[in-house]
């Protein structure tokens, strides 16, 4: 009975595996430029103070500071439900789009700056390795795709070939 069960239940979870791949490589592909993005404005003398002080906190205010992009996002991705819901979906959409954007922007940064102090946290450390390592196996099985590989191969033929 179990072995059915999961026989009826697997295309549904590889479902949920790809669908969990694809946020995990949109996050990836926007988090490193993004976070080159604020470290640069970070370089403006009025950010580098507050990046110093950042990087001054403990654990536990570090954490705070992490989470504050979250709830200072919050009125406006509510304000983009209540676009969405009068008709203005496509205005909406793209309060939505551009809240995900400045909020990975900022966390991508404030986690760079945070993340020694994170780690001082055990708990924060077993929770991170964890993610980390489950991360990694689920970006490994998409890689491991033979459509990934030759869109792989692919970008590195376009990118060959407008060096030349």
């Amino acid at each position: 009975m179990k072995s059915l069960i999961l026989t009826l239940l697997a295309p549904l979870l590889w479902l949920i595996r790809l669908l969990l791949a694809l946020l995990i490589l949109f996050e990836e592909w926007g988090w490193e430029p993004l976070s080159r993005g604020m470290a640069w404005i970070g370089r403006l003398p009025v950010f580098r103070q507050l990046e110093r002080a950042i990087k001054a906190l403990p654990p536990y205010a570090a954490l705070g500071i992490l989470l504050l992009p979250t709830l200072a996002l919050l009125p406006v991705k509510l304000l983009a439900l209540w676009l969405i819901s009068i008709g203005r979906t496509g205005v909406g959409l793209l309060v939505i789009l551009l809240a995900k954007l400045v909020g990975t922007a900022i966390v991508a940064r404030l986690f760079q700056l945070t993340q020694p102090a994170l780690l001082q946290l055990p708990w924060f450390a077993r929770l991170y390795a964890r993610w980390t390592a489950w991360k990694t196996g689920l970006l490994d099985w998409v890689h491991a795709w033979p459509v990934w590989q030759a869109a792989q191969a692919w970008k590195r033929a376009i990118k060959s070939a407008l060096r030349r």
